[in-house]
């Protein structure tokens, strides 16, 4: 199972990046529909997508995937003011892109699922950041998240 919302969160990492959440295009439900569609994995699912073989992912992963799209899509102005507020110095702007959408999949996971505990929301952005982000993102995302579930009833 653990896999399997790996695959999740890293599918809503890719969807949410392609939405672009800062822009006008504000269609989650559109983009997944389109993300499931037109992309083809690699056996592991995470890998780069392929022309000719497809690959479907369980029907938790993908539900998975589009709960945490949906629900950052939701839930971003609040997330964001959360993210803001613990994130001294650094305004969302000036966020590199993949590590605050990371920071956004795992405060929604802290703030909005109760059944997920923060430490393991945490330690998936931390994991997810070591493939997608910088070798600063890891540290950067675990430092965030970690002050946003100390500040919320779900302690790490």
């Amino acid at each position: 199972m653990s896999n399997n919302r790996r695959v999740g969160r890293e599918c809503a990492l890719k969807m949410l990046f392609a939405l672009k959440l800062d822009s006008d295009q504000t269609d989650p439900v559109g983009l997944a529909s389109s993300f499931w569609t037109n992309f083809r994995f690699a056996d592991d699912a995470l890998g780069e997508p392929l022309e000719t073989a497809e690959s479907p992912l369980p029907t938790a992963t993908r539900m998975f995937a589009e709960t945490l799209v949906n629900g950052v899509a939701e839930f971003r102005p609040v997330i964001d003011q959360v993210i803001g507020a613990v994130a001294k110095n650094w305004s969302l702007e000036r966020m590199a892109p993949v590590d605050l959408s990371i920071l956004r999949i795992g405060a929604y996971e802290i703030l909005y699922q109760a059944e997920i505990p923060a430490r393991v929301s945490i330690n998936e952005a931390i994991e997810i950041a070591k493939r997608y982000g910088t070798k600063e993102s890891p540290a950067f995302i675990n430092g965030l998240l970690d002050k946003i579930a100390q500040n919320s009833d779900k302690k790490p």
